[in-house]
């Protein structure tokens, strides 16, 4: 039987962030209101778009593995704020890092995305249908911000990480996985001004992103949690053969529960959510890169990673790390540099949320 090893992994961070005292200059907050509800105290805002995030990750992820693009079969790219619709912004990745002739495509499980990639491109793999892919989730969830509204506005942030995962005879990689939907509610977390079911013909305004917190709350940490022990029942798993959990970076609150509920200490859990807010799809692939890189994730290493997102998806893995936890190849790729501040690229949005 083939296996699907994660080989190379990478992360793309745009420079520019937007601290909690900064955006307390756009909505009436502060940073203690922020940080104790939340665990945010800043955020990323990109200057390029979802594909060129997309793409720096994943050729630093080639590098990581020691590949390059020719080498792909396929390029999968989690995502709900892509750069383009048709074509989609996959393929734009995919001419960017030479993966010629590799499939490619986009999906969108909005927060859950990445693990759902992961199970998609691990099952073409363990299948014999390819060899080798770069899975790669990137966001821009600034784009979609109404900064008129204090509880979306300090929320999210933009990034990108990604995983090369290659076929090898090795029991590693993603072993074990349960996504799925609840759509009873799917309205409590969604984004409005946006779609084909709209009026294209009709003025429609900036974007808004609905959500419900509370109930949003209860339904991610009951999701989450049932879901990781469906997949510790798969693997024949108990907690204490867990080594690391790397939850959806969403809230610092959520991520405790989830703790408690499966009784993982604090020194086992990746949490960054202070630093970059919820990148979406994007929150794992780059939690995963950097508990590799801060030595949290060491060779063989148990890992369990959960999510939940709008639709209302979730999903939960286990992934077994392979033996080697250092890079082949430095990263060699980067963003253009950015002459502005987070608050000067948001700046034109701020006004015309106002104005609406």
């Amino acid at each position: 039987m083939k296996y699907a090893q994660i080989t190379g992994w990478g992360k793309c961070i745009p420079p520019a962030s937007i601290t909690n005292d900064e955006i307390s200059q756009i909505v009436e907050t502060n940073d203690e209101w922020i940080s104790t509800r939340t665990g945010i105290r800043a955020r990323r805002v990109s200057h390029v778009s979802t594909a060129e995030l997309a793409t720096v990750a994943a050729q630093n992820a080639l590098d990581c593995a020691g590949l390059e693009g020719k080498d792909v079969d396929l390029v999968l790219l989690a995502t709900c704020t892509p750069s383009t619709m048709v074509a989609n912004t996959a393929s734009l990745v995919q001419k960017n890092i030479g993966a010629v002739g590799a499939a490619a495509c986009d999906t969108n499980a909005a927060c859950s995305g990445f693990l759902y990639a992961m199970q998609l491109a691990t099952a073409q793999i363990r299948t014999g249908m390819i060899k080798r892919a770069v899975v790669i989730a990137a966001e821009r969830m600034t784009w979609y911000v109404n900064w008129a509204k204090r509880d979306s506005a300090v929320l999210f942030g933009d990034g990108a990480g990604a995983v090369v995962l290659e076929a090898s005879d090795e029991p590693s990689g993603l072993l074990a996985s349960k996504i799925g939907c609840d759509t009873e509610d799917r309205n409590i977390l969604h984004i409005a001004n946006c779609g084909t079911d709209l009026n294209k013909y009709e003025p429609i305004g900036p974007s808004d992103l609905m959500f419900e917190g509370r109930e949003i709350f209860k339904r991610a940490v009951k999701g989450m949690s049932q879901a990781c022990d469906d997949v510790l029942s798969q693997a024949q798993l108990s907690l204490e053969d867990i080594d690391v959990l790397v939850p959806h970076q969403a809230n610092l609150r959520i991520i405790q529960a989830i703790q408690q509920k499966l009784n993982i200490e604090d020194e086992k859990v990746m949490v960054n959510i202070d630093k970059y807010g919820n990148t979406s799809a994007a929150t794992i692939a780059i939690a995963l890169c950097e508990a590799v890189e801060n030595g949290l994730i060491k060779p063989e290493s148990n890992i369990m990673s959960a999510a939940f997102g709008a639709g209302l998806t979730w999903a939960a893995s286990y992934i077994k790390w392979g033996t080697r936890v250092t890079p082949i190849n430095p990263p060699s790729a980067s963003l253009p540099p950015c002459d502005k501040t987070g608050l000067e690229l948001i700046a034109h949005s701020v006004a015309a949320c106002k104005e609406a």
